[in-house]
């Protein structure tokens, strides 16, 4: 028999400077080397007070150091005379105080706050302020060996050597101005303002000498002058019109001293001034938001985050994007193109190509007489005689007088997000939701504005890119955009393409209030988020209308400048970003409760900054409905299997002629745009959401309108005399469409989803329409409007 063996495992030791760094970032040591820190600071700083006053007495019995007999007058005894003879005589002379200071600090530092990160820069700030103090005393004091320290004095000899005496003071002075000049932020603007407001401060004013008598006699004129309104003193110019038809006469003229018609005159002027007070008061709350804009400036919806510093470039990683043009495969790509044309007696005036990271495009000029669509029927024997996949022909290119052949390279190039990112184009836009897709053929990086598409449409086949253009998406929205200025609403019903996201919940996420999960990934909670979201959009527009403005642009421009009252249930609002992925499970799980609310917000939230971004792997008619088309004019198309799927996703021909691996065409309406999707890696992904979920968040998730779903108050007993005024009407368009839901008769009826529940729940309660089941639609019970005619006559009669 075998014998048993115990296995023993053993537990892995922890490096040693993981124990070292641990111990340092004890709170008790910190706290013990704080202290020490600051209390050895007060030692340096007594010693080197002490030394300068009896330095000359101490240094002769340096020598003598280990003798007992041997006293020093040093208050800190023979180390401070030793510690403080380095420091001054052997070292940086008096610039070594810096020393004390910037240990004090340091200890101070470590004490309260348990951290050296902040003390980084004074160190270097103090050590070269110290370095340029002690060889400018050097070259100023060359004989005080105690001011400048062996340190300035070597130094200031050796460089006098290179620069001479001339050369070292204007070296000294220009490290002084470049020091103050980047320590302190000067500018000569800086300086000549400050001098101007100390000139100003210094000037006496002298009020001139005015007779006093006269002063008082034309006191009470040059108040009622001063207070005197427009309208009062326009009154008092007007001339005095007869009443009577005829020129004004001479004796008109009296009226002037009239004193009935001087009490007119005051009567229409006190009714100017109540006009006058009318028009002040309207202006009101203008002027209070001014004022408040004055004392408190706009109103700045990241304040509450202030701190919060956006993901960093070095998150990203570096590819090979160069370039390398292989000009044997352009030419002879160009003469097969060229042969093959001639094979069909097809003349080329020129050509040339423009070489892209993944595809190139050759444009040629035909011949004249040439017909275009006798190229474009060639499409297929270019790329036999290429013996390439993925060529595709545009004839003509928009905006040019050419025919554009694009022909896939051999060696594709990555496009790697870091590079759209930091791109010029991305940086300096200023657009208000900025999305870099990637480069176009041209290797110009493609930004888009997610804000005026309004809405993106995005299809490819299983592993052509798709998520990653959704990541792609995400990540240039993180980059340029404030917590406070986007929240996302994610949709994966695959549970694991958007599970990343979670760590920035409560930074950038929205969702249900009573909700687990940020990221919706159950049919149900999908259903009840989008309807959310229509409650959302009926709510921003009602704000608007409060406002008076016709945008969420026009609306935040506004209550940032405090015009808007948030006691009036006024607030900043967020633009919303809603993502779903795999559209097409959702629409075979949920059918037209998903699609409705979609086609809703699609329709109606671009003005107030719901914004939609769907994607799909499959773009078929029963999924890319044409309400839905209707409202997603810009589109974003993978590689796709069939013409079919391309012409339903773009309404043209080439998406099936795409190569994959992020190979896209971006079409915004107007135009056709062959590019390649900036690629982001997962761990990228995962960089990015750890950087931005480690800081100071809000204290949840952006909270969602609370809705309930057509479960809640069915099976109750709701009494006849309770019905609302379109019961009946109600009724009629649900039986006429033989389908009850609530979303039906938000769109035939025009109500709020809250009043077509409830009329839902009254036509339950009055046998119309069957009970809640589930994602399916209510079932119709009464099969006609003679039969439901019937229904409602037999409840009134009882």
């Amino acid at each position: 028999m075998a014998k048993n063996s115990k296995t023993t495992v053993k537990t892995p030791r922890k490096p040693r400077f993981q124990g070292i760094k641990s111990f340092f970032e004890n709170r008790q040591t910190q706290t013990i080397l704080g202290l020490f820190i600051m209390l050895f600071a007060m030692f340096l700083a007594t010693s080197f007070i002490s030394y300068l006053l009896n330095g000359q007495e101490d240094q002769s019995q340096l020598s003598n150091f280990p003798d007992k007999n041997v006293t020093v007058q040093n208050l800190l005894g023979k180390i401070g005379a030793s510690i403080s003879h380095f420091f001054i005589y052997d070292g940086f002379g008096i610039a070594a105080a810096y020393l004390p200071i910037l240990l004090f600090f340091t200890g101070l530092l470590v004490f309260f706050k348990g951290g050296l990160k902040r003390i980084r820069k004074f160190w270097g700030w103090g050590i070269l302020g110290m370095l340029w103090l002690s060889i400018t005393l050097g070259f100023l004091l060359p004989n005080n060996s105690i001011l400048a320290g062996v340190v300035g004095f070597e130094l200031n000899n050796y460089l006098q050597q290179f620069l001479g005496k001339t050369g070292l003071f204007l070296s000294l002075l220009f490290l002084l101005v470049s020091y103050l000049v980047i320590r302190f932020k000067l500018t000569p603007e800086m300086v000549k303002s400050r001098l101007i407001k100390v000139k100003d401060a210094t000037q006496i004013e002298v009020e001139p000498i005015v007779n006093t008598d006269q002063n008082n006699l034309n006191t009470e004129d040059k108040k009622n002058e001063e207070f005197k309104s427009p309208l009062e003193l326009s009154l008092e110019n007007l001339k005095p019109i007869s009443t009577i038809p005829g020129n004004y006469s001479e004796e008109d003229s009296d009226l002037e001293n009239n004193s009935d018609f001087k009490e007119n005159l005051k009567s229409e002027a006190d009714v100017a001034i109540a006009i006058e007070k009318i028009v002040e008061e309207n202006r009101v709350e203008e002027n209070l938001s001014d004022k408040l804009v004055k004392d408190f400036g706009e109103f700045d919806p990241t304040l509450e985050l202030g701190n919060y510093k956006f993901p960093t470039l070095n998150l990203l990683r570096d590819y090979n994007e160069s370039i390398s043009v292989d000009q044997e495969e352009l030419e002879a790509n160009k003469n097969r193109i060229v042969e093959t044309l001639n094979n069909y007696k097809i003349g080329i005036d020129r050509i040339k190509a423009t070489v892209g990271p993944t595809v190139t495009l050759y444009e040629i000029v035909p011949e004249a007489g040439i017909r275009i669509s006798k190229i474009k029927n060639l499409e297929d024997d270019i790329a036999l005689s290429l013996s390439a996949l993925g060529i595709r022909i545009i004839a003509p290119i928009p905006g040019k007088g050419t025919i554009g052949i694009e022909v896939p390279n051999k060696k594709a190039t990555m496009v790697s997000m870091k590079s759209v990112i930091a791109s010029t184009k991305f940086q300096n836009s200023e657009m208000e939701l900025p999305i870099a897709l990637g480069k176009t053929i041209s290797n110009e990086t493609l930004v888009i504005d997610l804000a005026k598409m309004p809405h993106l449409l995005m299809a490819g086949a299983t592993g052509q890119g798709k998520s990653v253009g959704l990541n792609a998406v995400l990540t240039s929205l993180l980059y340029k955009k404030h917590p406070a200025e986007v929240k996302f609403v994610l949709v994966d019903p695959k549970k694991v393409e958007l599970t990343l996201f979670n760590k920035i919940e409560r930074h950038y996420l929205a969702k249900l209030p009573d909700t687990d999960e940020a990221i919706i990934t159950d049919t149900t909670k999908v259903i009840n988020t989008l309807n959310s979201l229509c409650l959302e959009m009926d709510m921003r527009y009602d704000l608007l209308k409060l406002a008076m403005v016709r945008n969420i642009k026009e609306y935040n421009a506004k209550f940032k400048l405090r015009k808007l009252n948030p006691n009036d249930g006024h607030k900043y609002l967020p633009y919303i970003v809603l993502i779903i992925d795999e559209f097409a499970d959702l629409i075979m799980t949920a059918g037209k409760e998903i699609e409705t609310p979609i086609a809703r917000l699609a329709q109606l939230a671009r003005a107030i900054g719901i914004h939609l971004i769907v994607a799909t792997q499959r773009p078929s008619v029963n999924v890319i409905t044409g309400i839905i088309k209707a409202n997603f004019p810009a589109r974003a198309a993978f590689r796709v299997t069939s013409k079919i799927d391309s012409r339903t996703i773009l309404d043209s021909s080439g998406a099936d002629q795409l190569i994959g691996k992020g190979d896209m065409l971006y079409a915004d309406g107007n135009n056709l745009i062959r590019l390649q999707c900036a690629f982001v890696d997962t761990p990228e992904v995962e960089k990015i959401t750890e950087f931005i979920g480690s800081q100071r968040a809000y204290a949840d998730a952006y909270m969602l309108p609370e809705y309930n779903g057509d479960e809640v108050g069915t099976n109750l007993d709701i009494d006849i005399s309770e019905r609302d005024n379109l019961f009946r009407d109600a009724a009629l368009v649900i039986i006429h469409a033989q389908q009850g839901s609530a979303s039906l008769l938000q769109r035939k009826l025009k109500l709020g989803y809250n009043r077509a529940g409830r009329l839902i729940d009254q036509l339950e309660a009055a046998g119309i329409v069957g009970p809640f089941e589930g994602s399916k639609a209510r079932q119709v019970l009464i099969p006609d409007e003679m039969a439901l005619n019937k229904l409602l006559d037999y409840e009134s009669d009882n």
